[in-house]
């Protein structure tokens, strides 16, 4: 499994779709891509935006901490918010975003009522672990949409740092 999509392309401007499943993350500041994760459960979707330089970039994280399968971190650091996280920001660094800039928002942490993972709180856990590093790390976070019991897909637009959640009933702008 690939933990960061890249593709390199002279083209800048043409709409490109960069898709993201559980456990990888993207970084571009390609004004015509949208960055888009689907079927965001209990996982969270870590999404960031300098205004400025126009970088954005997503993270689709599945649990909490990497202590709790430190060989899975090692092939998939991604899939943890902790090992997740720093790569997705550190990426975005080298793309030109600047934390004091950065508009932090996060997504998911749902309780799927159908997963094992409601048993354990594993939405709300991974919801406290990213408000957690961030806040620990300085970094503000402007808006959440997490919780509930349903599934959700997200749109992040490149250009203008527009998100967009969708999750069957109902559309929101953060």
């Amino acid at each position: 499994m690939r933990s960061i999509v890249e593709v390199v392309s002279d083209d800048t401007v043409t709409p490109r779709r960069v898709v993201i499943g559980i456990g990888e993350f993207a970084v571009s500041d390609r004004p015509g891509d949208v960055i888009i994760t689907h079927a965001l459960g209990s996982c969270i979707a870590v999404c960031i935006y300098d205004p400025l330089t126009c970088v954005a970039g997503m993270l689709h994280f599945l649990l909490p901490e990497a202590r709790i399968n430190p060989d899975r971190a090692k092939q998939q650091p991604a899939v943890f918010a902790d090992t997740g996280m720093p790569l997705l920001f550190q990426a975005a660094f080298e793309r030109g975003l600047k934390k004091q800039r950065a508009i932090v928002h996060l997504v998911g942490g749902a309780e799927m009522t159908q997963s094992a993972g409601a048993a354990f709180g594993t939405g709300r856990r991974n919801v406290l672990a990213a408000k957690n590093l961030l806040w620990r790390n300085g970094v503000f976070v402007a808006g959440l949409e997490v919780g509930g019991t349903g599934a959700r897909t997200l749109h992040l637009s490149v250009s203008n740092g527009r998100l967009e959640v969708f999750n069957g009933q109902s559309y929101k702008e953060l």
